[in-house]
């Protein structure tokens, strides 16, 4: 159920529908110096993923990072009491039930700011991402703010990314723009998240990109950045 990308560096993957269209999910793991994991937008947990999760370290913070990806967070907090759980801003009123310690910024906390790095991503509130890079690795992790769907996504999924001009490509979809409120914002925060100097991007939807994924992400904000 694990799939290892690079050293201390995993990803599973799992189906999941969006107002009924396939679009999949994907989950990040980070095995960080001291053996403690770190769950970037869990997934559903079963016994399987659990055992492998265990075999390759101590699950310890989890991150929801965004208003949308929170979905098992919660449950993935109760499967690891010893877990400590961090949200995305403006989560809180949605999921107020779930016990947080903390909402993400740009500054990483102390429990991984020596290995990972994080921006909030401004200007887009229907999200409030905040994205995340992996050092050691040159990984981003990202979850709305780009897909990079291909033949591997389900057929009405693919119908549609190409009516959006969105198939076949990595990048923000063509709807993208309307959902950016302050573009100034979301300017500022896009160059700090190119100042990272990162080649692999994972996207929650779509395919993970393996590489050239800096350029990939300024060219598909070209009209963000060019404004």
């Amino acid at each position: 159920m694990l799939d290892q990308l690079d050293d201390n560096l995993w990803i599973a993957e799992r189906p999941q529908a969006f107002y009924g269209l396939e679009v999949g999910t994907r989950m990040t793991v980070i095995r960080l110096a001291d053996a403690s994991l770190l769950l970037h937008s869990p997934v559903l947990l079963d016994a399987g993923l659990r055992r492998e999760l265990d075999t390759i370290g101590r699950v310890r913070f989890v991150v929801a990072p965004n208003r949308v990806h929170h979905l098992y967070a919660g449950k993935v907090a109760e499967a690891y009491p010893q877990a400590r759980l961090w949200i995305a801003p403006g989560l809180a009123a949605k999921r107020p039930d779930l016990a947080f310690v903390a909402v993400l910024g740009d500054q990483a906390p102390a429990e991984w700011k020596d290995e990972v790095e994080q921006v909030f991503f401004r200007g887009r509130p229907y999200e409030n991402e905040v994205v995340f890079f992996h050092r050691a690795s040159r990984t981003l992790l990202l979850c709305d703010l780009a897909f990079n769907f291909g033949p591997r996504a389900a057929a009405p999924t693919r119908l549609l990314m190409k009516l959006l001009r969105s198939y076949g490509r990595f990048g923000p979809s063509t709807l993208d723009p309307l959902l950016i409120r302050d573009r100034a914002a979301a300017r500022e925060s896009l160059e700090r998240i190119l100042d990272w100097d990162f080649d692999r991007v994972i996207v929650a939807h779509g395919d993970v990109l393996e590489s050239g994924g800096n350029q990939a992400l300024r060219r598909g904000y070209r009209w963000l950045l060019d404004e």
